[in-house]
């Protein structure tokens, strides 16, 4: 499936888009990770949660769980929040 990957987090996959596989969130992150190493850890914290300034939409509706199901023909969009003071 087409997930869309912030400017943050580019240098990871060196594009816009990416292609990842699984039946659930979680397993779209392990494939996109087993693709472009290190990529999970900016999106999901050592609790096993989506990070606090991290927002990942499916078909543009947000998700908040890993365990989500999804199918083959999904979008996925992460953005990531920008802070500073």
């Amino acid at each position: 499936m087409k997930v869309l990957i912030p400017g943050a987090l580019r240098s990871y996959t060196e594009q816009s888009e990416a292609e990842a596989s699984g039946a659930t969130l979680a397993a779209v992150l392990a494939d996109l990770d087993r693709r472009y190493a290190g990529i999970r850890f900016r999106i999901i914290d050592e609790q096993d949660r989506i990070r606090r300034h991290i927002r990942i939409f499916v078909n543009g509706a947000q998700v908040r769980e890993l365990s989500q199901p999804l199918a083959p023909s999904d979008e996925i969009v992460i953005v990531q929040a920008l802070s500073g003071g």
